[in-house]
């Protein structure tokens, strides 16, 4: 059978380029005009900065490490709860929907939102404040920072650098991710500390939020140590329930938290738009600079809707963060990966040699454990410690 139609062709780079500079709004981050990387490279015929920084992003080993690192739940937990790199696919959804009805980069802000968490250590957050502990004579730890290491240094796939040799403006977004207090960062970003961080990574923030707070809703329940009932206590929990249920009157209990969730997500991404652009009417933003020297965050949801979120959230903190159960697990978690430590510090020739790559001595120990999936580490501590484990 022959095709008919037009000749077939194909974008180039600066084809997409000029699009961007075409459809995107003036505030959003257009790739030509990247800060560039850190090593110069000749740019890719068909694919942006933003894009190549996604890709080598998802081809990384610490991306892929996500699939097995703690969300709220261990992984062996059951296969049904979230882990990092589900939470992480989640994010990145979220934001490229508010990045696109903002007309933002959408190709920036899916790098970011996919490279947000490859810092995060094994087990959580508990992991991360031993860690700090740990290394506080050595510059302490904190997941943003590790992020921006192991993109800048950790990750090996060139010949003539080490990292991902990631753009500016994505390795930016990392370590400004949910805060503008940076600590123990490159000299080169120094000059952001006092800046709030361009819109893109302002989205992803946000969505990364939303995301954490009713998809724990989920996990929560299917567990269960959150009880429907104490639920409907919630003010925007129990809001949407209601409209559910007067839409779908014979739904069963789990297709019902599905819809809860589905039009809870709805609800503030609808508001987070709509109140985003209230704001760069409000604060007259015209350029990306406009929005980095803002006095405020921009991309924020309404005074309503953010008191109805911390209700939520304050709800989550008490009952599933501070859950015994959950609790009992992070302590466990603290003490095995503190005994971990302890044990290379005192006999750092037990470290695989491809760890050394630093002078510290705990720094390699410390990237070591940060790199490592629950899954393994709860195996390296039955090598090291289980004397009928084979090492």
């Amino acid at each position: 059978m022959q095709c008919t139609g037009k000749t077939s062709t194909s974008l180039t780079r600066k084809d997409m380029e000029a699009r961007e500079e075409k459809f995107l709004a003036s505030y959003a981050m257009k790739s030509k005009f990247s800060g560039g990387r850190k090593y110069p490279e000749k740019e890719h015929p068909y694919r942006s900065a933003y894009q190549r920084d996604r890709d080598r992003i998802i081809h990384s080993a610490a991306f892929r490490r996500l699939e097995y690192k703690t969300q709220v739940f261990v992984y062996h937990e059951g296969d049904y709860y979230r882990t990092r790199l589900t939470h992480t696919l989640e994010v990145t959804q979220i934001a490229r929907t508010i990045s696109k009805m903002l007309c933002l980069n959408e190709d920036l802000t899916e790098a970011i939102a996919l490279a947000h968490d490859v810092g995060h250590t094994p087990f959580g957050h508990a992991v991360e404040s031993v860690l700090n502990d740990l290394m506080k004579e050595e510059g302490g730890f904190n997941h943003n920072v590790q992020g921006l290491r192991v993109v800048d240094f950790l990750e090996e796939h060139y010949p003539h650098f080490k990292g991902l040799n990631l753009s500016y403006e994505t390795r930016e977004g990392i370590i400004k991710h949910s805060t503008t207090h940076l600590v123990n960062c490159p000299d080169e970003f120094i000059r952001s500390c006092d800046t709030q961080p361009i819109l893109e990574t302002q989205v992803m923030d946000i969505a990364d939020e939303i995301a954490y707070d009713n998809h724990d809703v989920d996990d929560g329940i299917k567990s269960g140590m959150i009880a429907e009932g104490d639920l409907k206590k919630v003010t925007l929990w129990n809001m949407m329930h209601k409209q559910i249920k007067s839409e779908y009157s014979n739904v069963n209990t789990e297709l019902s938290v599905y819809l809860v969730i589905r039009g809870l997500i709805n609800l503030q991404v609808t508001n987070l738009i709509n109140n985003t652009l209230k704001n760069i009417k409000k604060f007259d933003i015209r350029c990306v600079a406009d929005a980095t020297g803002c006095t405020q965050r921009i991309v924020v949801f309404d005074s309503e809707v953010g008191a109805l979120r911390k209700e939520l959230h304050d709800f989550m903190f008490k009952h599933l963060y501070c859950h015994w159960r959950v609790l009992r697990m992070s302590d466990k978690a603290k003490r095995f990966i503190h005994a971990l430590f302890d044990v290379y510090c005192n006999n750092p020739e037990l470290l695989p040699p491809e760890v050394m790559k630093e002078p510290s001595i705990k720094r390699n120990i410390c990237d070591h454990i940060a790199g490592m999936t629950d899954r393994y580490a709860l195996e390296e501590y039955k090598r090291l410690f289980d004397p009928y484990e084979k090492v």
